[in-house]
């Protein structure tokens, strides 16, 4: 629902009341989020000399700041008062940053100020679900399991049938999958953040049907459930 969807096009209370939700619980509809992924990354272009640039990302992202050359010596600080982080300009080695939780962060790269809100990732072909879920969905609908870990991970525990490509080589071997396209995929990582990227890429390259473990195989783990070593 929309503001405008009422008859009067005015705010009615239960389109404040969807509103107020949707911010309390780090959900948001129609938002356009900032930058552009690559390579499994979420690259957040800075602008120089900008002292309140913001920037909208999802749950699970990792996100790299692209810099323009002329900021020397770049050093970022998280939060006010965070952990000092050398960046570099070349965005194969520079430095990467996980999106573990929704709400708002605070950056300060050098003059440079904003802020990041991180949001939870929806869409209309996708759900999360927890592990208990998983199981019954696997069992109804026998997806195509994609593990998005890196190999080590996939080794040493892993799904039953998971196929494994890491996320950050997804969208370029996107085409291995595209006999799936429109049936349902079950995707997981390690906790949750992982996956949810893969699923967006997996999503804005048309597949249908996407299913999420959103606390990824630790909540397998925890409920003693079988896994491949």
């Amino acid at each position: 629902m929309k503001p405008t969807d009422c008859a009067t096009g005015a705010l009615c209370f239960f389109c404040l009341l969807f509103l107020l939700w949707g911010t309390a619980t780090g959900y948001a509809s129609d938002v356009k989020v900032s930058g552009y992924v690559r390579d499994g990354f979420r690259i957040l272009d800075i602008i120089e000399g900008s002292t309140d640039q913001s920037f909208t990302v999802y749950r699970g992202d990792y996100i790299k700041f692209n810099l323009p050359r002329s900021i020397e010596k770049p050093v970022l600080i998280l939060n006010d008062g965070g952990q000092e982080t050398t960046l570099i300009h070349d965005m194969d080695q520079a430095p990467y940053f996980k999106m573990k939780n929704t709400g708002e962060i605070n950056f300060k790269i050098n003059t440079v100020k904003g802020r990041i809100v991180v949001i939870e990732y929806q869409a209309a072909r996708y759900r999360a679900v927890t592990a208990a879920e998983a199981q019954t969905y696997i069992k109804a609908h026998s997806p195509l399991i994609l593990d998005v870990r890196t190999p080590g991970e996939y080794r040493a525990a892993r799904l039953e049938d998971a196929q494994l490509i890491p996320v950050q080589e997804l969208s370029r071997r996107i085409g291995e999958l595209n006999a799936h396209k429109d049936s349902p995929v079950f995707i997981y990582c390690a906790t949750g953040n992982r996956s949810t990227v893969a699923s967006k890429i997996l999503i804005d390259t048309g597949f249908k049907h996407i299913v999420n473990l959103r606390y990824g195989i630790v909540d397998w783990y925890k409920r003693n459930y079988p896994v491949k070593k």
